[in-house]
């Protein structure tokens, strides 16, 4: 069924749709979110129970197309809540509307939903008459480079809190070699500032220090960031120069392949007999002793023909679960430069044809509170706005696993 749809050129017509549905909703083979049929190309996104679909004759930029989707589902949910079948039925006034102002002859123009919230009510219909200072901020909104933040911003209390979450992605062989250690990351802020600030934000990145200071800097790579940030001044300075939306977003992503601190050695003996298979696993934290690690949780394979298992730990608890053949060793809470031990015996049955045993690695997975595993600090956060008023700033770190893999 087709809820809404809006024509911006002459070259398509309403009935594309049925080719749509045929084509691509109806044809089980289809894989791709782009499809060409004929001179006619169809670019799709699922989200929810919904299909958005973008279509064009011409020779067009894929990647634009799929953000302005993406920001089509993310200004729904902004103005409904939830943005599915039934928030479209609801709104056909007040989505017409919006689509009347977020592309123009084709070209995306406006997506912001703070800037759009300004002259577009959540009930779909717009002011008959703005006052000439509203007039005045709708133009600023729609043609200047703030379009993410409303200026009338205020707030009693002005805070700015930034988490920075790490996941460490591990894979060590047999041997006990490293095969791959590297982090990748994401710089989340939550800001309830008032009026215009800007914000500077500074990180013991390697570039920006001298090579007399390069002691305790880290090495950042493929840095992305969010469309508030000045590049220009990130590529001259190293710093992080931006004005930023209202409420929570991502500021930037980051990876770090050298120096990668490991948070945890894991060190594994299983011999395998015809009715044992003896384990001895060790687990160090190798993070300095004033941090703790949560929630750790360890998958210890065992055989498929595996039936029992008598366990000892000197933390923690472990036991044994036959349906997902593996032993799981649960640690609410480990103190750094710490090592525990799990050691026991799986009972094997014997089996008609006997098959190797694939070994799986053990995977792990946890989280080390007010720590970074690439060594990033954040050395500075300032915050100026023409009022000068006074403001708290928070900042958290953290490392959790990604992928976690020991071979054994």
């Amino acid at each position: 069924e087709v809820l809404i749809s809006r024509l911006y050129r002459v070259d398509i017509k309403r009935s594309i749709s049925d080719v749509f549905r045929i084509q691509v909703i109806s044809n089980t083979d289809v894989r791709s979110p782009i499809i060409t049929l004929g001179s006619t190309s169809f670019f799709h996104i699922k989200h929810e129970n919904l299909y958005l679909v973008a279509v064009s004759k011409l020779n067009t930029n894929a990647a634009l197309i799929f953000e302005f989707l993406y920001k089509v589902a993310s200004l729904g949910k902004s103005y409904f809540g939830k943005f599915d079948e039934d928030s479209v039925k609801s709104n056909f006034t007040l989505i017409y509307e919006l689509s009347d102002e977020i592309c123009d002859f084709g070209y995306p123009q406006n997506t912001e939903p703070e800037s759009l919230k300004l002259y577009i009510t959540t009930e779909g219909v717009k002011k008959e008459k703005s006052p000439k200072n509203d007039a005045a901020k709708i133009a600023i909104q729609a043609t200047g480079s703030v379009s993410w933040r409303r200026p009338d911003i205020k707030y009693k209390k002005n805070e700015a809190f930034v988490d920075v979450v790490e996941s460490c992605n591990l894979l060590l062989s047999v041997q006990g070699n490293i095969l791959r250690a590297d982090v990748s990351a994401q710089v989340l802020m939550r800001c309830y500032l008032s009026g215009m600030p800007e914000c500077k934000f500074g990180l013991n990145d390697k570039l920006q220090m001298n090579d007399d200071e390069n002691r305790g800097t880290v090495e950042l790579d493929d840095c992305q960031f969010h469309q508030c940030v000045r590049l220009e001044n990130f590529d001259s300075e190293r710093i992080i120069t931006f004005i930023p939306p209202d409420g929570e977003f991502e500021l930037m992503k980051y990876r770090s392949s050298v120096n990668v601190q490991l948070p945890f050695k894991v060190m594994a003996v299983v011999s395998e007999g015809e009715t044992l298979c003896d384990y001895k696993i060790i687990v160090k934290s190798q993070f300095p002793a004033k941090f703790y690690a949560q929630n750790i949780i360890l998958n210890i394979p065992t055989p498929t023909n595996a039936s029992n298992a008598k366990l000892t730990v000197t933390g923690g608890k472990a036991k044994y679960v036959g349906g997902d053949n593996s032993i799981v060793w649960k640690i609410p809470r480990m103190h750094g430069q710490s090592e525990l031990l799990l050691s026991g015996d799986v009972d094997l049955s014997p089996m008609t044809v006997k098959k190797a045993w694939s070994r799986p690695p053990i995977t792990m997975n946890f989280s080390v509170l007010m720590w970074c595993s690439s060594g990033l600090v954040v050395k500075f956060l300032k915050i100026y706005e023409k009022s000068n008023y006074p403001n708290v700033k928070w900042v958290r770190y953290m490392t959790k696993a990604g992928s976690y893999q020991i071979r054994f």
